[in-house]
Order: C-alpha cells, then sequence, then structure tokens
C-alpha cells in the first residue's frame, strides 16, 4: 500500500554534459518548447526551486532543489526520429541484493539525476536526458526545467522497483478504448510514482495506452527488491510480459517475447549480458555489474548506471568517465 508522503517535492538535479566530438551530435527528432506543463507549484516554489540553481564543478554539474508538486499525468512527450540504443540486466541470483543496471545509448546532450517525492507517490531517483525539455546552455532561470520529473529514463523509487527503456523497432501499441493515452517515457514516471513490485508496474502500464508517435517504439525492463523483474512489449499492437524465469534477465534493441533464447543471442550485446550472467549464476554487485556494462558499452553510451534494489545505492558513470555514487533509503 502506498505511503502519504510529505507534501513538499524535494529533488535534487545534478546535470551532467557528457563528452562528445561535433561528429557524434543528430540534429534529428524534435525539441520541446514553450512553458512548464508539469509543475504545480505556487510562485514562491517556482522561485526557490529556480533561485537554487549552481554550477558544482566544470563538467558542468549542476545542482538544483526542486520543491512543490508536479502533476505526471499532463501534456505528451517529445520522442526522438531515431532509436535509442540501450542496453539493460536484472541481476537476481542473489535475492539479497537485486541489483538493476543500464547503459544509455544516446546523443551527447547534458543529463540530470532527479530526486523526486511527490505528496501521494513514492520517493525516487531517476535519469533524466535535458534534450527533451527544450533547454539551452544558459540553465539559469529557465521554467522548463521544473517539467523534469515528466521524462525519467530510468530509474527507481523507495520500494527498490527500478524501470528502464530500450527501443524495439518492431512494437506497436493499439489503443484500447477508455483508457488513458500517456508518452512512452512518461509511463516511466507514473510506474516510479505508483508501483512498489514488479507486479504493480505491469498494472500500471495495462491501465494506459502508450503513444509511440514522433519517436521509436519502446520496450521496458522493470525489477523489484525481491528480485522479481520482467519484459513489456507491444506486440502485433497487443501489450505482452515475459517475467523474469531464472537469475536474470535483460533487455537490448532486440523483441524478446516470443523470439527463441538462440535468436536474441544474435544481437551482439544481448550475447555478451547473456554469458556474463549465465557464468554469475545471475550474481552481480554494481562493480562487477559496471564490468559487464563496460564490455557492451558503445561509442555513443552516454551513462552507465546500477540500481541496489534492496541497498538503495546508485552508481552512475557518466561518457567522460566521471563517477558519482547516491543513496535512496529503500524499505
Amino acid at each position: 500500500m502506498r505511503r502519504t508522503l510529505p507534501a513538499a517535492t524535494l529533488a535534487l538535479l545534478l546535470v551532467l554534459t557528457a563528452c562528445s566530438t561535433p561528429s557524434e551530435t543528430s540534429t534529428s527528432g524534435p525539441t520541446p518548447t514553450g512553458t512548464p506543463t508539469a509543475s504545480r507549484q505556487d510562485a514562491g516554489q517556482v522561485e526557490e526551486t529556480l533561485a537554487s540553481l549552481r554550477r558544482v564543478d566544470d563538467l558542468p554539474l549542476y545542482e538544483m532543489n526542486y520543491v512543490g508538486s508536479y502533476d505526471a499525468t499532463v501534456g505528451t512527450d517529445a520522442a526522438p526520429a531515431s532509436p535509442f540504443g540501450c542496453s539493460l540486466f536484472v541481476a537476481a541470483g542473489d535475492r539479497s541484493r537485486p541489483l538493476f543496471a543500464r547503459n544509455f545509448d544516446w546523443d551527447p546532450n547534458p543529463a540530470m539525476v532527479l530526486r523526486t517525492d511527490p505528496p501521494q507517490g513514492y520517493a525516487s531517483i531517476s535519469l533524466v536526458d535535458l534534450s527533451y525539455l527544450g533547454v539551452g546552455a544558459e540553465l539559469s532561470g529557465d521554467r522548463r526545467l521544473l517539467n523534469a520529473p515528466l521524462l525519467p529514463f530510468d530509474g527507481m523509487n523507495e520500494r527498490g522497483l527500478a524501470v528502464g527503456l530500450a527501443a524495439d523497432d518492431a512494437a506497436r501499441a493499439d489503443p484500447v478504448p477508455g483508457k488513458p493515452t500517456v508518452g512512452s517515457v512518461r509511463i516511466l514516471r507514473l510506474v516510479l510514482d505508483r508501483a512498489a513490485t514488479v507486479d504493480e508496474a505491469i498494472a500500471v502500464f495495462t491501465a494506459h495506452n502508450l503513444d509511440f508517435s514522433g519517436g521509436p517504439a519502446l520496450h521496458y525492463l522493470v525489477g523489484d527488491a525481491t528480485g522479481a523483474s520482467a519484459v513489456i512489449e507491444f506486440v502485433d499492437g497487443q501489450m505482452r510480459v515475459e517475467r523474469g524465469q531464472g537469475s536474470w534477465q535483460a533487455l537490448t534493441n532486440v523483441p524478446l517475447i516470443g523470439i527463441p533464447e538462440e535468436k536474441r543471442r544474435a544481437d551482439r550485446r544481448y550475447d555478451l549480458i547473456h554469458r556474463a550472467m549465465t557464468e554469475s549464476g545471475g550474481v552481480a554487485d554494481a562493480t562487477a555489474a559496471f564490468r559487464v556494462l563496460t564490455g557492451v558499452r558503445q561509442a555513443h553510451t552516454r551513462w552507465s548506471v546500477t540500481y541496489g534494489l534492496r541497498s538503495g545505492e546508485v552508481r552512475l558513470v557518466t561518457a567522460g568517465g566521471a563517477e558519482r555514487r547516491y543513496d535512496l533509503t529503500v524499505g
């Protein structure tokens, strides 16, 4: 049962720009503009939030406290025109310390580590690609930062539920009459705010139509503090779920549901994860998980992150090699 959290939403936003070369920069895909739609803050909370922005090092890295509430159900996502190339896995062989790991492979955009504590949801820590907020190089006073809670690309909440996404070109989500429609990235915010278990996360997905228009279709991996996990895909327009049956479960950019394991392993990154997890029996601490993530790293990997689903430890390594650690109280 979801507890009632403090009325203030306290978010730590750590904005980090990954190293890249000019040739890696993509200009494709729409960029959201305009005034924020997520903020449910009063004028004083907006002023306090934006005034707290500060640069803390030359990455550049910024911090900001998000004060007040947001509405995660409004608006639509601005999705890119070309696909995300990502690698994710849940290592659940040691049920006392299950771990969720992922590489986010995309354009060299600024990123953000975001802490949220909504009044009627779970506290969480998530990662956001700032380009989808439409912000520029000068962040000071930019009200579009107030939309940051809407676009988590991966994250974990205080109940040890983690979720991440990857492109799946074969996916198609046909709308079901009577269900509300949310963006394909926005759904992660609803999951983080509302779900404590894999079953509850699946229920959140089931309750909504997903909008893949304007960008790549996606599929998703979820894991929880018990070591349970599931892949959520959209096959022939219908939502399908494959629950983890062994000590690990992985996701890259190839469809999984209904696909034999040997065919899945034709994907190089999936095969590397398969071999590493099989050899370890699905047991991986953050250090071991990062070795796997390094093995499937691509030239355009923007960040690698591990979420300790019981420990609450979050370890993040950016494209430039900088490492940061965070703690989220899980229980």
